[in-house]
């Protein structure tokens, strides 16, 4: 099955995570990578990955990346396997891959994942299992909130092997991405029916406070120490510049209708 599978990439700064990625692709024969402007050292250490193509893209959504990224780089073959940049396969999800039927009644191949910081594995995460392994032409990919979702047509088979998500870039990097995609994040909660975990997000500061505990008592992560409670930190601090903007625009709402009234003279 191997010689069926293109691994499929987006990166923008991502010296710090792509070396460990594309060391576990030398199976690969053609492997695509669209960059949305990197500044770092990221394309140099692609360069040196003789099966890499890289196309260059600026960055507008996801879901538009990841549309380019499988339907306009003339992937060859008939499955695609579609990694973030801090992705890292196991040998035995290598190995599962090798033995999957590439002509089976399957679509796609649903994936779980070890999470690990710093390669400190954690117990648990909230990291959900999503489809990584698909077949062309039996999926469509669409934005939603601040990341994109895969619809795919026919039947979806899980495997038993994980891939580890590990990012190793700095706190600061990781932050400014918060915000770019929380921003995305809250116009997605604005214009869909809230479910519970919606309620909460968009009423401060209950779900900072709530993904906190959850993760480190509900999940488990305080008994792995340090890295446990970094996870939990992450996701109250996401969770918060979320909740922030929520603040921010009720207050700027606010001040649009007295200025509106004070303009129509009703003040």
């Amino acid at each position: 099955m191997l010689d069926h599978i293109t691994p499929v990439l987006l990166t923008y700064n991502e010296e710090a995570n792509i070396s460990r990625t594309l060391s576990h692709l030398t199976w690969a024969k053609d492997i695509v990578v669209v960059d949305s402007g990197s500044t770092d050292k990221t394309l140099a250490i692609i360069a040196n990955c003789g099966q890499v193509r890289v196309f260059n893209r600026p960055f507008d959504t996801h879901g538009n990346q990841w549309r380019y990224a499988v339907q306009e780089t003339a992937i060859a073959t008939p499955w695609i396997l579609r990694l973030d940049a801090d992705y890292q396969l196991t040998d035995a999800l290598i190995t599962e891959l090798a033995r999957l039927d590439p002509d089976a009644p399957v679509s796609a191949y649903q994936i779980a994942f070890e999470y690990a910081i710093f390669s400190n594995k954690l117990l648990s995460s909230l990291y959900p299992p999503n489809t990584i392994l698909l077949r062309k032409g039996q999926f469509s990919v669409w934005d939603k909130g601040h990341t994109e979702a895969w619809t795919v047509e026919g039947p979806i088979e899980k495997l038993n092997s994980r891939i580890i998500h590990d990012d190793w870039k700095p706190t600061e990097q990781w932050l400014n991405a918060q915000g770019r995609y929380m921003r995305r994040e809250l116009r997605f909660l604005e214009t869909k029916q809230s479910k519970l975990r919606g309620w909460l997000r968009l009423r401060p500061p209950l779900m900072p406070i709530a993904v906190f505990l959850y993760c480190l008592f509900a999940k488990g992560l305080i008994l792995n120490g340090k890295a446990g409670i970094f996870y939990a930190l992450q996701r109250l601090i996401a969770e918060a510049i979320l909740s922030l903007m929520v603040l921010e625009e009720h207050w700027c709402k606010k001040s649009n209708v007295r200025s509106e009234r004070g303009l129509n003279g009703q003040d």
